[in-house]
């Protein structure tokens, strides 16, 4: 009897395991059906699911397709989005006389599917690539679909989907948001390809365009250089008299991404699935930026995300509204400051501007088997023309686009942008070409000033009080005069002398409470003058004994530099023992208060952080480039960057840097200072120094930025490396993402993180000549073209014994940051 049940048992658990094999099948014939009961459609590979499902809180009921083998449930595809169930009695059938899918709830149709032709024997299929479709069995062309899903999208984006029109047909594949994580059905968010002359995808939201694409220009589409050749995917545009459309393709069978249009926070993202960590990790993202607004500065402005305002009139045209324009207003756009002249069309001429994403393509004309010239007399030719260009930008470009009416959404890219030739009137355009010529003197004329200013007035504008007599080594033949705020004013720097009286006073008499931070040569305070103006009032400790040399410096450095992103000096206080620097007051405090912060550090999403990356690297771009005689800084770090209102950095600091002449491009000292975990391998050994030690640092600062960590921490068991020896390790095995700060996992974008970690190693790399000049680190950054492979850093795991044996060595009160000096016997 025993063994009678044990058979019984044996037999039951058999047909169980057959019953769950025959449901997990790909396909629907006549006569079956998919019940709301468990069961489901499965891919072939087992990538796909077609079955019903609830989102989020809700408790309707939809059939969909999801990724099977992702834990997280990703829903790709709603058929009845417009009509939900509100039970399980939901059955989808195939209707074997028409071919149609066909959805009911309790015997009513809620969805269902058409075809154009009638089919003998048809059969619907969950493919491989995640496409539901029907066809006829009986049909020799396996891909002769009646009816497939990949035409009617939803919010997502496949590989091998069509995005864009079957103009044969009339069909229009866009996307279409959910209206929240609980409800599926149409937002009024959507992105979709427009037919223009010269096509291009807009989004929308509503009524209004949200953003614009801009048009294929052979290489990418206008609005996004971006996209290159990536280890991601492949793409292309098909532009024809059949189709006009965009798809991809994964590079790799065992990758999966998706592009997402997003309801919530209005952007369209693309997404990877990261195995190692079960997590979904955003790719790419539009829009981008302020600048990928439509049309956020009107007609005839280019929008400039590196400027501030960004919105900035063509050379040639002016505000409409000056008031509204100064008042950060710039919808009105700009004007000519000469109207064109239908009768005098033949003397007009066009203004080359570079670097830009073409402008709205609505009233366009395109032709693509003429060049540029033709192009450029066509547009001459009719008076309506604004503007033409090279429809396809590859090679030495090919094909004619003109533009008719204003010239709306433009932008420009430091990298990648397009040309465009704009019609102008022809005395506007001798008069812009008058204003390049002068251009050039002008920059040649403001070299020669920095140079000057910068050997003269800068080595001897030192900031000094009259009564305090001290005596200095440098020539120093200065006229002062009373000034009305602070008492004496040096002519020669126009630079403001305060009494020590009133910064007291403004500071409460430096009181514990007004006290924000401290250096490495004394504290630093917060104050308020008389007149309203907040200050940081660095004061000099009188026990530091290079306290004066470095106060020099600092003063003679940096009361001359005009950029915006290095903090600004205000004025200065040398009376008796007292040594102080006041600078504008930056509320957001120091860029380390933020990165080493675990909640602080939420408040910089990737967008922030690569705004103070750029921002930091211009700075320090201006000090190595933007005259003959360069200046080293010495000590850049994270505490030496400060954040204005707007979260804009400022390089500050200046007491350790140095200047070098026009042809110099590499200094020694005996006297060795800096701050370990951003000092060069070179200098804080040998104490070589260079702009390249500058890039060392900024590597060291772009990897701390990146990752939330501290460069002097030790990140494996053994405490054998540090954070470059970390970022190391971890890109020689293939598992850079692992180094991105966590606080970034939602808001990064994680093509450009890897970009920008491939950046750092190569500013660190041990030997100088093997790092990129900053003028190089800029470009790298903001473009996406392919980058040497790094070599080994320097200080790769811990830092020398030479750097560590000083015995010499300041602590400051900021955590695992040791600012350090380096005196050698003579």
């Amino acid at each position: 009897m025993s063994l009678i049940l044990r058979i019984v048992f044996l037999c039951c658990h058999i047909l169980v395991f057959l019953s769950e094999i025959s449901l997990a099948v790909d396909s629907i014939s006549q006569d079956q059906s998919l019940s709301d009961d468990g069961n489901t459609l499965v891919s072939k590979d087992g990538t796909f699911e077609l079955g019903f499902f609830t989102p989020g809180s809700s408790h309707n009921r939809y059939l969909g397709i999801w990724y099977k083998k992702i834990p997280i449930q990703t829903v790709v595809w709603v058929a009845n989005r417009l009509n939900p169930i509100n039970d399980s009695s939901g059955m989808l059938s195939l209707n074997t006389s028409t071919g149609s899918l066909v959805l009911t709830q309790n015997g009513s149709v809620v969805w269902s599917t058409s075809s154009l032709r009638k089919p003998e024997s048809p059969i619907a299929l969950l493919l491989d690539s995640g496409n539901l479709v029907v066809r006829d069995e009986r049909d020799a062309e396996s891909e002769a679909y009646l009816w497939q899903s990949f035409d009617y999208p939803t919010d997502t984006f496949l590989p091998e989907m069509k995005f864009g029109w079957d103009l044969r047909k009339g069909l229009n594949r866009y996307l279409t948001a959910w209206k929240s994580p609980d409800d599926p059905s149409p937002s009024d968010f959507t992105f979709g390809m427009v037919l223009h002359n010269y096509p291009e995808a807009y989004m929308t939201k509503g009524n209004q365009t949200f953003y614009r694409s801009g048009p294929w220009n052979g290489l990418h589409s206008s609005g996004s250089p971006q996209l290159r050749d990536n280890p991601i995917f492949d793409f292309k545009f098909v532009f024809n008299k059949d189709e006009v459309y965009y798809t991809y393709s994964l590079k790799n069978s065992s990758l999966i991404s998706r592009l997402v249009l997003n309801g919530t926070s209005y952007v369209r993202r693309r997404y990877v699935w990261i195995e190692s960590e079960q997590r979904w990790a955003v790719y790419t993202s539009v829009p981008l930026d302020l600048c990928d607004s439509y049309a956020l500065c009107g007609a005839y402005a280019n929008c400039v995300i590196s400027d501030s305002p960004v919105c900035q009139c063509l050379e040639g045209f002016k505000p409409k509204s000056p008031q509204a324009w100064n008042s950060m207003d710039w919808s009105h756009g700009c004007g000519r400051n000469k109207g064109l002249s239908c009768e005098d069309r033949h003397k007009d001429g066009f203004m080359k501007l570079t670097g830009l994403k073409a402008p709205d393509t609505a009233h366009t004309w395109l032709d693509q088997t003429i060049g540029l010239e033709e192009c450029k007399a066509k547009c001459l030719e009719n008076c309506s023309c604004m503007a033409y260009a090279n429809s396809d930008v590859r090679g030495q470009g090919s094909g004619c686009a003109m533009w008719f009416g204003d010239l709306i959404d433009i932008r420009q890219f430091a990298a990648g942008g397009q040309d465009l030739y704009v019609r102008m009137e022809a005395s506007e355009l001798e008069h812009a070409n008058e204003g390049h010529k002068k251009g050039g003197v002008l920059v040649a004329v403001t070299v020669s000033l920095a140079v000057a200013a910068l050997s003269g007035i800068l080595i001897l504008g030192w900031c000094y009080r009259m009564k305090s007599h001290i005596n200095v080594q440098e020539k120093s033949d200065f006229s002062i005069k009373p000034d009305q705020n602070s008492g004496m004013q040096v002519d020669d720097m126009d630079l403001p002398v305060y009494e020590v009286s009133t910064i007291a006073k403004a500071t409460s008499n430096f009181t514990i409470k007004n006290k924000i931070g401290e250096g490495g040569f004394g504290p630093v305070y917060w104050g308020i003058l008389a007149d309203g103006l907040e200050i940081a009032v660095k004061r000099l400790s009188t026990s530091s004994g290079q306290g004066l040399t470095e106060f020099k410096n600092e003063v003679k450095l940096i009361a001359k530099l005009q950029h915006r992103n290095l903090v600004k000096l205000l004025g200065c206080c040398l009376e008796g023992e007292e040594k102080m620097l006041v600078y504008e007051y930056m509320p957001n405090g120091s860029l380390d208060s933020f990165i080493f912060d675990q909640q602080r550090s939420k408040l910089l999403d990737w967008s922030k952080r690569f705004h103070i990356i750029s921002g930091i690297a211009k700075g320090l771009l201006y000090l190595h480039q933007d005259s003959r005689l360069r200046i080293i800084h010495r000590d850049l770090k994270a505490s030496n960057v400060l954040l204005d209102n707007g979260l804009n950095p400022k390089i500050s600091d200046f007491g350790l840097a140095r200047i070098f002449g026009g042809d110099q491009n590499e200094g020694n000292t005996k006297r060795i200072v800096g701050t370990y975990g951003y000092m060069a391998p070179e200098y804080a050994t040998d104490g070589l120094f260079s702009a390249k030690s500058d890039v060392f640092s900024f590597g060291v600062l772009l990897l701390e930025i990146i990752s939330g960590k501290r460069s002097r921490g030790y990140y494996n068991q053994n405490h054998s490396h540090n954070l470059i020896g970390y970022a190391w390790k971890l890109w020689k095995e293939g598992r850079p993402l692992e180094l991105i700060d966590k606080s970034l996992e939602d808001t990064c974008f994680v093509s450009q993180i890897l970009h920008c970690i491939h950046v750092s190693l190569l500013c660190v790399q041990q030997h100088p000549e093997d790092r990129p000049g900053m003028s190089r680190v800029l470009l790298m950054l903001v473009s996406e073209f392919e980058l040497p492979e790094p070599k080994q850093p320097g200080f790769f795991g811990k830092y020398s014994s030479e750097a560590d044996s000083s015995s010499s060595k300041q602590q400051l009160s900021s955590t695992n940051e040791i600012t350090i000096t380096l005196l050698e016997a003579r």
